[in-house]
């Protein structure tokens, strides 16, 4: 099967999306931005042709007998297992590399301290793992460096009193050895991961779904696993493009990509508006999703992605916790700045007066949108329809406050915003990487 691979290397996030000849999407793949933009390249796009092979999965369980609406019951214990046994090889190779580093240094005696501290530290981080990926597990994060991290944490300082080895040493030791192994992209051959998640899902309770037998569900997974994924050509776009490993004809604007992605997801799409980690883009297409006109903040951060975590940063919150919080908003404070710089500033005198955080936030989000909305007016304003993109599409608050902005300033106008619109851009260097076969 020939596939189509699209890139999209953001600020704070790498984005990848894998079509199929008919540009029908197969998988999709996300993982956090490096300095090391090759692996962030090639980690994204590894997990794309994972979620590639889950949707040939899906369509060869389709038709089991004994599994008639259980497929996506069946799949998310596949797919938990499957994301355990990957956990669980990262985990052994941030172990193997932890010990590497640690013999390497002098410790003045504290040689078998260390070993039997990170010895112990790993072995709590095994037995917590498969907790981690039952049914309804809340994770902060899905990125193995975060997950490991905050655990990595917990488990030591007790372990390291036992040991009587410095805990500030080991977690240098850490520190290292996290970067190396997030920069070795997990490695072993895919068809032996799946088939050992698929061993470990059928021995769970309940892990067939609708009850089929054992050797039913095998034999269409086996036959889904070697259907071929060829990689026909791969095109990359985003904040980082020039520093992808491809060559410059397999580049592409993310002006064009994101304007494409848009019109691919909602073929109505006229107006675009992306607000990523570090940009804020407004993008007028025609009808075939060709750019028209555009504008952007390319020289400063003010009411994107970044000035959010900032923000989060400022009010030690989550950056997913300020749309919920800003939600609960009784009045919107009106902010007189969206600059990086000066925002903290202003948020520690807004505290000082008394202001809510819930006000004070829901003023933010306001002036985050109204300087989004001066962008458009500049690239040629709203047109029918309207498609909304980026990370910050997830944030509820800066949806209501773009509802009532874009109602009070052109009236009812059709508002597109797709759960997988962080992908726009990859979808849309996707369709360029299929463009260039046909």
């Amino acid at each position: 099967m020939k596939c189509f691979i699209g890139i999209d290397l953001g600020s704070t996030t790498t984005k990848a999306v894998v079509i199929d000849e008919n540009t029908q999407v197969l998988g999709r793949g996300i993982t956090n931005s490096r300095s090391n933009y090759d692996t962030a390249a090639a980690v994204s796009k590894q997990e794309a042709l994972i979620d590639a092979r889950f949707t040939l999965l899906r369509r060869g369980l389709q038709h089991v007998k004994g599994l008639e609406g259980g497929v996506d019951a069946f799949l998310g214990v596949l797919e938990r297992s499957f994301r355990h046994v990957q956990f669980l090889e990262q985990l052994d190779d941030l172990e193997a590399t932890c010990h590497k580093n640690g013999s390497g240094l002098r410790f003045a005696g504290q040689e078998k301290g260390m070993a039997r501290a990170l010895g112990q530290i790993f072995q709590g981080l095994r037995e917590e793992s498969a907790a981690l990926f039952e049914p309804g597990a809340r994770r902060k994060s899905d990125f193995f460096r975060d997950i490991a991290g905050a655990r990595f944490m917990a488990l030591g300082e007790p372990a390291c009193k036992e040991a009587g080895v410095s805990f500030e040493l080991v977690l240098n030791v850490y520190d290292k050895s996290i970067i190396e192994v997030e920069n070795r992209p997990p490695g072993g051959a895919m068809e032996g991961k799946f088939l050992r998640a698929l061993d470990v899902a059928l021995r769970i309770p309940g892990g067939k779904g609708g009850g089929a037998a054992a050797e039913a569900v095998v034999q269409p997974v086996k036959a889904a696993l070697v259907i071929p994924l060829e990689e026909a050509y791969v095109v990359g776009t985003g904040y980082g493009r020039v520093r992808l490993p491809f060559p410059k004809e397999h580049i592409r604007s993310e002006i064009l990509c994101h304007g494409l992605g848009a019109h691919m997801m909602y073929d109505g799409t006229r107006t675009v508006l992306d607000i990523g980690g570090q940009d804020t883009k407004s993008i007028q297409v025609d009808k075939d999703g060709i750019v028209e006109n555009f504008q952007m903040n390319d020289r400063c951060a003010a009411g994107t992605g970044r000035y959010l975590g900032y923000v989060a940063d400022e009010m030690k919150m989550g950056l997913h916790e300020l749309g919920p919080l800003a939600m609960k908003a009784t009045r919107t404070i009106r902010i007189n700045s969206t600059c990086t710089v000066f925002a903290g500033a202003e948020l520690r005198d807004r505290l000082a007066l008394g202001d809510k955080r819930e006000d004070i936030l829901a003023g933010l989000h306001r002036a985050i949108i109204l300087r989004a909305m001066s962008i458009i007016s500049r690239s040629g304003g709203i047109r029918d329809q309207f498609t909304f993109t980026g990370g910050v599409a997830k944030n509820e608050a800066a949806v209501r406050e773009l509802r009532k902005l874009v109602k009070e300033n052109y009236g009812d106008v059709t508002i597109n915003i797709n759960p997988d619109s962080i992908y726009t851009g990859a979808l849309g260097a996707s369709a360029f990487a299929r463009r260039a076969v046909a």
